[in-house]
C-alpha cells in the first residue's frame, strides 16, 4: 500500500510537469527512480500479454503487465492532469516567468541527479550528450502543424514520445504544433471526442517508442543516459525566465506559436519589455525547485537502482 501511494504521488508530478510547455514528465519519472521500470512496463503491453494470459489467466496477466506499478501511476497523473489543467493555464496567462524560474532550478537539478548516477565517464560520451542537446533544442521547429482529427492523433503519438524522455517536453511541443490550447481546452471542457482522438495518438505512441528506449537501455546502458542527460539540458533555453520572444509562426487556429527566444538578463528583460524582472522572487523559486529535485533524487537513488535491477529482469522474461 505504501509503494501505491508514493507511485501515485509520482505520478502526480509527473502530470504536473506534463502540463507546463517545457518541462518533461520523463525528467520526473527519471529523478524518482522509476523510469526503467516504466519503460519495461510499457513495452509488456503487445502479443507477450496475450500469452500471460493463456498461461497463467488473470493473474498472470497482472503480474506480466506489472499493474500494480502501472495503475497507482497514471491515476496520479490522471488527477493531476484533470486538477491542474485550470491552474497551470492560470499561471501561464499571469506567472509565466515565475513559473519557468521554478522549473528552471528543476530541471537542473535533474541533470545532476541523472548525472551521479552515471558509474563512468569517456570522452567518447561527449557526442550523445551534444546530440541529445541538439535534438532538444531543434526538434520544435521541424514539427508539423495543422488541425483536425488527423493531426490531434499525429501531435499525441509526437507528444507522448517526448514525454517519455527526459528534458523534451510534450507540452512545449504541442504548443508549437498549435495543438497545446486545443488539449488543454478539451480537459477542462471535458470534450470525450476530443480527447479520445488524442489518447489514441498517445497509444500508438507509447506502444512503439517504448520499445525503442526499452532496446537501446539494454545494449547500450551508458550511452542512452548521456543521451537523456544531453536532453534535459536541451530544454533549458525554453524554460529561462527572462526572455523576449525571437521567432514564432501561426498555428491554423490564428494563435501565435513561439519558435526561438531571445536569452536575456534580469536588468535588459525589463528595459526590452518594460516588465519587472522580479529576480529575488524566480531565484528563490529557482532555489526551491532545485533544493525539491535534490531532496528527491536523494531518496529515490537507492529504489533507482532497485529497478534498474528488476527493469533489467523484466526484459528478460
Amino acid at each position: 500500500m505504501k509503494r501505491h501511494v508514493t507511485l501515485f504521488l509520482k505520478g502526480m508530478g509527473m502530470g504536473a510537469a506534463d502540463s507546463v510547455p517545457g518541462v518533461s514528465g520523463g525528467t520526473i519519472a527519471f529523478v524518482t527512480g522509476i523510469y526503467q521500470e516504466l519503460i519495461e512496463t510499457i513495452r509488456r503491453f503487445g502479443p507477450s500479454a496475450f500469452g500471460a494470459l493463456r498461461d497463467n489467466g488473470l493473474k498472470g496477466l497482472i503480474v506480466h503487465l506489472n499493474l500494480g506499478f502501472l495503475i497507482p501511476l497514471l491515476a496520479g497523473i490522471a488527477a493531476s492532469v484533470l486538477s491542474l489543467a485550470h491552474l497551470v493555464s492560470y499561471l501561464l496567462d499571469h506567472q509565466a516567468m515565475l513559473l519557468n524560474a521554478f522549473f528552471f532550478g528543476l530541471v537542473v537539478a535533474s541533470a545532476i541527479v541523472v548525472a551521479r548516477r552515471l558509474d563512468r565517464w569517456r570522452l567518447v560520451f561527449l557526442l550523445p550528450l551534444a546530440l541529445g542537446a541538439l535534438l532538444a533544442h531543434f526538434l520544435p521547429a521541424v514539427l508539423p502543424s495543422g488541425g483536425g482529427a488527423v493531426m490531434l492523433v499525429v501531435a499525441g503519438a509526437i507528444a507522448i514520445s517526448a514525454m517519455l524522455l527526459p528534458g523534451v517536453s510534450g507540452s512545449f511541443l504541442l504548443l508549437t504544433m498549435g495543438m497545446y490550447h486545443t488539449v488543454i481546452d478539451a480537459i477542462k471542457a471535458f470534450d470525450i471526442v476530443t480527447m479520445a482522438q488524442f489518447a489514441l495518438g498517445c497509444l500508438v505512441g507509447l506502444f512503439t517508442f517504448s520499445r525503442v528506449l526499452s532496446w537501446l537501455f539494454r545494449h547500450h546502458y551508458s550511452t542512452t543516459l548521456y543521451l537523456l542527460i544531453g536532453f534535459i539540458l536541451g530544454s533549458l533555453p525554453v524554460l529561462w525566465p527572462w526572455r523576449s520572444l525571437d521567432s514564432y509562426a501561426m498555428s491554423p487556429e490564428g494563435e501565435v506559436v513561439p519558435l526561438t527566444y531571445k536569452l536575456l538578463s534580469p536588468e535588459t528583460y525589463t528595459a526590452v519589455t518594460g516588465e519587472p524582472a522580479h529576480m529575488w522572487i524566480a531565484l528563490a523559486l529557482a532555489l526551491i525547485g532545485f533544493i525539491l529535485v535534490v531532496a528527491v533524487g536523494e531518496r529515490s537513488g537507492d529504489d533507482s537502482s532497485r529497478v534498474s535491477t528488476d527493469s533489467q529482469s523484466m526484459s528478460k522474461e
